[in-house]
């Protein structure tokens, strides 16, 4: 098993520097939970979503790198924009007053994954942690398909503080997403 002393975590906004090493991830990632064969997990339609996110605004990832530079995983998100789209497809709708957003309301917390070697040993929550730590937003948000390890995915994550809050389909391939929002300032448990 590798030791987790001895990764790094790189935070960047350049997406160019990272790309090859995201889509790997991801790919071997989405493979072990027997995802590649949904048309939503293919590295070419996933590269579109990436290329989209990192347009926006105030786009951020951190790569997790052991000391000869493997990549352990990685994670990145993105200010919600006054324009944003992601509660659109919200089921129940949500007031307009919780999903109005001035571009430094929210925190999409959009990607993670974390390659098996290092599964089970805090890595996740760090990349997570990391990406969050300069962000000063009132709340972050993410979405998780609940059917993913059998729901552990999802309790992963509401161990680290976080509340189903509805759900959503924001793409005609995509699986149904639990939408989770936690306070950026609180502190998991």
């Amino acid at each position: 098993m590798p030791d987790t002393a001895d990764l790094t975590f790189q935070r960047t906004s350049d997406v160019e520097a990272v790309r090859q090493t995201i889509l790997d991830v991801h790919a071997e990632v989405r493979a072990d939970f027997g995802l590649m064969s949904k048309p939503f997990n293919h590295v070419a339609r996933f590269d579109e979503r990436l290329t989209a996110y990192a347009q926006r605004s105030g786009w951020q990832a951190v790569i997790a790198r052991t000391a000869v530079g493997e990549p352990a995983g990685f994670c990145f998100g993105t200010p919600l924009a006054p324009d944003s789209a992601w509660w659109a497809a919200m089921n129940p709708p949500l007031d307009e007053d919780y999903t109005l957003e001035t571009g430094t309301r929210t925190l999409a917390f959009q990607e993670i994954c974390v390659r098996k070697p290092w599964r089970g040993r805090g890595i996740a929550r760090r990349l997570h942690d990391e990406l969050l730590a300069d962000h000063t937003e009132e709340r972050v948000t993410l979405l998780v398909d609940p059917t993913v390890g059998d729901g552990r995915v999802q309790a992963v994550y509401e161990s680290w503080g976080y509340e189903q809050i509805g759900q959503q389909k924001p793409f005609d391939d995509s699986p149904t997403f639990a939408v989770m929002m936690r306070s950026l300032e609180e502190t998991a448990t």
